[in-house]
């Protein structure tokens, strides 16, 4: 359990903006602990895509999830935050100028202020309801390894970004990659679809998976319904469901704040309706906002700016660049 003075910021979802957020906060001199329900640090880029590269991160034409997350970790290490991982944020009350954030364990954690960067929140997979009984024993919704899936027959079930994301990422290790989708039309960026087709991907549109195929218990084919023709049998090995997911913010909704369409309301210094607490990333809202890690890394900056001057009112809220530090 967490002892001695309360942390200067306690930041709520270790993810790429709250890892930032940590950097910048032991930049600017402030302690920092960070809580998230998830057993490792990184947040939904290592919980659901760590594989796959990320395109819209500055200075990277590409990385992977993986790496960018190892990156924001060793570059927060020199602060030494204290990560307060595979636990959850319960109840907030007020004690004095700071706060009590009882976690989920029953640990209380002081701190000054409080920075949520929580993302989507909690995130449940939709189901695929022919894999009822088949997750972990050949069906997936995310690829935590490619190698795992190295050889093997694979079915991607969905028509979204990331399901086009598993394909061509899959695509050079698998024995084949099939994409299976319910519609004529994809949710997907038309480059990527473009991209899978060139490779020569198999696409079966007005499809749905209606059974999984077994031979000594494990997962053999899987046998897709088409509209208006005879059903297809297909080898399979694995399945990635990539039909989204559902998605709320919790305890945190209960916190006193404003919350707009499963988010965190903000002002331009990304404070909350409550008085110490602020939001970066995907978890804060306000008008033009734009979901990008980019847009989080900046957020999280302003917060941790303008959390260093209401903690001390004497100080800059722009510290100057951290090229200048020693």
């Amino acid at each position: 359990m967490p002892t001695g003075d309360p942390f200067d910021i306690l930041i709520v979802g270790a993810g790429p903006t709250g890892l930032f957020a940590a950097y910048y906060a032991g930049f600017r001199g402030l302690s920092t602990a960070i809580v998230d329900s998830l057993p490792e640090a990184g947040g939904q880029v290592t919980a659901m895509y760590p594989e796959k590269m990320i395109y819209d991160v500055g200075g990277f034409p590409a990385v992977r999830g993986r790496d960018l997350v190892q990156g924001l970790v060793d570059q927060a290490a020199p602060w030494k935050p204290t990560y307060l991982l595979g636990r959850k944020a319960e109840t907030v009350t007020e004690n004095g100028d700071g706060f009590d954030v009882v976690l989920d364990g029953g640990e209380i954690v002081k701190a000054r202020s409080i920075l949520i960067s929580a993302g989507i929140g909690e995130f449940t997979p939709r189901p695929l309801p022919a894999g009822d009984g088949w997750l972990g024993r050949g069906m997936v919704h995310f690829v935590p390894s490619l190698q795992a899936h190295a050889g093997q027959h694979v079915v991607v079930v969905g028509g979204g970004d990331s399901a086009f994301d598993w394909v061509l990422a899959l695509h050079p290790v698998a024995a084949s990659v099939t994409l299976v989708h319910r519609r004529a039309k994809f949710r997907a960026a038309e480059s990527i679809v473009r991209e899978a087709q060139a490779l020569g991907v198999r696409i079966i549109t007005d499809a749905e998976v209606t059974k999984f195929i077994d031979v000594d218990g494990a997962l053999d084919s899987v046998e897709i319904a088409v509209k208006g023709a005879e059903p297809v049998v297909l080898p399979a090995q694995s399945v990635v469901a990539a039909l989204g997911f559902t998605a709320d913010l919790g305890p945190i909704e209960s916190w006193g704040l404003e919350i707009d369409h499963r988010a965190v309301a903000v002002d331009s210094t990304m404070a909350t309706a409550r008085d110490r607490v602020y939001a970066a990333g995907d978890v804060a809202s306000y008008p033009g906002k734009v979901k990008l890690i980019a847009t989080g890394f900046g957020e999280a900056a302003t917060a941790v700016n303008n959390i260093a001057v209401k903690l001390d009112p004497e100080a800059h809220l722009f510290p100057g660049h951290s090229s200048n530090a020693e």
